[in-house]
């Protein structure tokens, strides 16, 4: 049975995940905001939308890396999570102008390299379907995407489903 501190914790934490402000509506008028992260063993991603200089959060999303995704290179895996960010949201962001940030400046430049390995290649063609603004930003000021970095993988961890049974 749960002492008290417990029981008061957990009711708080329920009641500020399942009441506002945690997500918000979206508002097609204004631009999106994708915040994404990449560990040794995760993807995960914000949707937002920038209202009177306040971030709201639309959406999350994350996802483990498959055996082959886990020996990725950093920029590898950075640019996986963007990928991954797009097309989970690709509904919310076609047409629309996307301000990306992400904690890797090197991904800036890999868009102009010319010779890239083909898997690289086929995930920048991809980006070019969006109007998307890469940007740095820190961990400091990611900390919303950027909090699965810190959590080490248990030992025998089960993956994390993206899919919804029928």
């Amino acid at each position: 049975m749960l002492d008290q501190p417990c029981r008061e914790a957990f009711e708080e934490l329920r009641r500020r995940l399942t009441t506002s402000p945690v997500m918000q509506p979206l508002d097609w008028e204004l631009p999106f905001e994708l915040m994404c992260d990449a560990s040794n063993y995760a993807l995960r991603v914000v949707l937002s939308q920038r209202v009177d200089r306040l971030s709201h959060v639309i959406a999350y999303a994350s996802r483990t890396l498959d055996a082959t995704q886990v020996n990725y290179t950093t920029t590898e895996n950075k640019l996986l999570a963007i990928v991954f960010a797009l097309d989970k949201f690709r509904s919310y962001l076609l047409c629309s102008h996307i301000t990306v940030y992400i904690d890797h400046p090197a991904l800036r430049y890999l868009l102009k390299k010319p010779d890239a390995k083909p898997k690289l290649i086929r995930w920048m063609l991809f980006l070019q379907e969006f109007g998307i603004e890469i940007r740095d930003k820190s961990v400091a000021e990611n900390m919303v995407a950027d909090h699965l970095s810190r959590i080490e993988e248990p030992v025998g961890a089960l993956l994390i489903r993206d899919n919804v049974p029928d």
